[in-house]
């Protein structure tokens, strides 16, 4: 379990994608702008960013952007990832950039505009998703404790116990029941190997597959039979290695699965896991403030977009 103390108030790392995209759905679209323009996500945002700065008491925050949100890299190796996602126009063609609804795109900008006003850092990197920026920096860091807020499973693998600590606190289920997740959570939860949980992960979900990016996973292999094979054999490799086997230890009908799908397995390791070196450029410095960097802009943005609520619960977290 993670503990903080006065003498060291983690970092806390925001998929903000994921907060504005949970707060779009979940907040009735009522109350509006003054020139009529839905702000459900905002307010849901900086709710949900204010009761995350009142509980877990960050003293540094970084709201981690999608710069890129299906790397080409990615969809090289493999060209189903995130194809769902993509918009598509009146003939069924692909036009390239995330379906995203029509009244949550400007509140991207919104969002953007209020971190900026109260002097919460944001950070992305080029040609990268928020989740190699969130393994960047957790990575990286080596002075305070790390929270890593997604919704999002995939970001279970940067789970660490190496000083000074990964915890994933993971809200696909809401604020709310949010589980904090460290990688003897991970692997009680997932049935993993509890000395590489985070890396387990990140094979169980290449093994299994993930629907939600398009990752097709191998043919018969379902979770509970990843979980199994990763338990026995401790890794992908060693597992890959074992269907390779003559006679093969693995049922004829897995091992026979995993050589064939070799190239997959191949190819799409690099999609599965979460950089830890991009290049990652932050807006300012990750030092939470205590009050508005620039309150008379805040102030304006409270009147303009109706958000003044939201705007002083945040500015009382950020005060402690």
């Amino acid at each position: 379990m993670l503990v903080v103390t006065n003498d060291a108030r983690p970092l806390m790392l925001l998929d903000s994608a994921g907060l504005w995209f949970r707060a779009y759905y979940a907040i009735p679209d009522k109350v509006k702008a003054s020139d009529g323009r839905s702000v459900n996500a905002l307010r849901g945002f900086l709710d949900m960013t204010s009761q995350l700065i009142t509980t877990h008491r960050p003293g540094r925050l970084v709201a981690c952007l999608d710069l890129d949100w299906r790397p080409a890299f990615r969809v090289e190796l493999l060209p189903t990832y995130k194809t769902h996602r993509v918009a598509v126009d009146a003939g069924g063609a692909e036009l390239g950039a995330e379906e995203v609804p029509d009244t949550l795109t400007p509140q991207v900008d919104m969002i953007l505009e209020v971190l900026e006003a109260v002097g919460i850092a944001t950070g992305g990197a080029a040609g990268l998703e928020a989740d190699d920026v969130l393994g960047t920096l957790a990575a990286r860091e080596t002075t305070d404790p790390v929270i890593v807020v997604s919704g999002d499973r995939d970001l279970l693998q940067v789970a660490d116990d190496t000083a000074p600590g990964v915890r994933c606190l993971y809200i696909g289920r809401g604020i709310a029941k949010a589980e904090m997740f460290g990688p003897a959570e991970v692997a009680e939860k997932y049935g993993l190997p509890r000395d590489r949980a985070g890396e387990a992960y990140a094979e169980l979900a290449l093994l299994r597959g993930d629907p939600s990016d398009g990752l097709p996973g191998v043919p018969g292999i379902g979770e509970k039979t990843a979980s199994k094979l990763l338990l026995e054999h401790g890794s992908l490799a060693a597992i890959r290695a074992a269907a390779a086997q003559t006679p093969s230890p693995l049922t004829a009908r897995a091992a026979a699965s995993i050589a064939a799908s070799a190239d997959y397995l191949d190819a799409a390791w690099d999609v599965v896991w979460v950089h830890r070196d991009a290049d990652v450029a932050l807006s300012g410095p990750d030092a939470l403030p205590r009050e508005a960097r620039d309150p008379q802009r805040l102030a304006e943005l409270a009147e303009e977009l109706r958000i003044g609520a939201q705007v002083e619960r945040l500015l009382a977290a950020l005060a402690g």
